[in-house]
């Protein structure tokens, strides 16, 4: 939920996020179909509060989490809601776009998504006390980081980090992208692309959907059996 990009791929849209967290929260339940409202929905579940950082639907629609909007911002629980619950809100919705806007976030602790809905891309934010919708071209590549664990320049640095990687691969494959989000900047720990930030904060897992045509495939790499020797890998 910490480092999102979003890549077209001749015409393929492939999605990417990295979740940092804290190392000593329960280990993600591995993505599953549920059944939310009359829609079927797959995503790796939180077990603490049952909510999601990335889930896709049936038909395609995509919501990513990152913690925190444009700036950092002092956490003040205890909050309404979780961030994560509010991603299933919407990816149950019939319709997202009016959910979203109509949405009460009061006491919901400030949050950015990424919204493929319909195949056009959004990012929509809440800062605590303003929301925010901004349409984006699906022709472009972009990269978000979280503002609440990487400052303005370092959110800058990743930028620059993932243009290099489209100047190398100009109709990038989602394995390539996969690699770009787990192996760049490996020896830096603090803000590399998979982070281990003093056995306190580290990269736990890295999902990936990719769009195509009217079929969208979703994989998950659990990066917390590494240190076993193997990862967990799962497509749904």
């Amino acid at each position: 939920m910490c480092t999102v990009s979003f890549v077209n791929s001749n015409g393929n849209f492939i999605i990417t996020s990295n979740r940092d967290e804290q190392l000593q929260r329960e280990r993600a339940l591995l993505p599953s179909e549920y059944r939310l409202a009359n829609k079927k929905v797959t995503f790796p579940k939180d077990p603490l509060g049952g909510g999601t950082w990335f889930a896709v639907d049936e038909v395609g629609n995509v919501i990513v989490l990152l913690n925190g909007a444009v700036d950092n911002h002092k956490s003040l629980p205890p909050y309404r809601k979780s961030r994560g619950l509010i991603v299933l809100d919407l990816i149950a919705a019939q319709d997202i776009l009016v959910t979203w806007k109509t949405l009460n976030l009061d006491n919901i602790e400030p949050f950015t998504l990424v919204m493929l809905v319909n195949k056009a891309l959004y990012l929509c934010r809440w800062n605590g006390e303003v929301k925010t919708t901004e349409v984006l071209d699906t022709s472009l590549n972009y990269i978000w980081s979280s503002a609440t664990l990487y400052s303005e320049a370092l959110r800058a640095e990743r930028e620059v980090w993932f243009a290099e990687f489209l100047g190398e691969h100009k109709i990038p494959l989602p394995k390539e992208v996969l690699h770009f989000h787990r192996y760049t900047k490996p020896e830096n720990k603090e803000f590399g692309l998979q982070i281990s930030r003093g056995g306190v904060l580290q990269t736990l897992s890295i999902t990936q959907v990719v769009i195509e045509n009217d079929t969208h495939e979703l994989s998950y790499i659990d990066l917390s059996t590494a240190k076993k020797g193997s990862d967990t890998f799962v497509e749904v």
